[in-house]
């Protein structure tokens, strides 16, 4: 299962670039500012959370947990939420969307502590 996290963490961090890039080049000159911004910041989350994945994966083979099974799949919600709400935000403009962004940003948070716990709990 955890090689499956490094997996997952490697697919989306793919994505991340590939949004960031669409965001950077295809979009520039086709979004406000605004919702560029709106873009570009959920390409972060994206990347940021995607990493998280692959370091849930990494400590998973020398400690696996469910602990860390948990965080992986709160980190994942919170991408598919958060970075989710904020691409489609941005390309549709409709902004009631942005309400579904801060559970995302909680599955980020149950995803950071889970992790912190594992860490905590896989270290003599």
């Amino acid at each position: 299962m955890m090689r499956w996290w490094i997996v997952v963490g490697a697919v989306n961090a793919f994505l991340s670039v590939a949004a960031g890039a669409f965001g950077a080049h295809a979009l520039k000159a086709r979004l406000p500012q605004d919702l560029l911004v709106i873009f570009e910041t959920g390409a972060r989350y994206h990347m940021y959370h995607a990493l998280a994945l692959v370091a849930v994966g990494l400590l998973g083979a020398v400690r696996p947990s469910a602990l860390l099974s948990s965080a992986g799949w709160a980190m994942l919600v919170g991408i598919v939420l958060f970075s989710g709400s904020l691409y489609a935000l941005a390309l549709s403009g409709v902004r009631v969307l942005g309400a579904i962004t801060p559970l995302g940003g909680l599955g980020f948070l149950a995803g950071w502590v889970l992790f912190a716990v594992a860490a905590w709990r896989a270290t003599p």
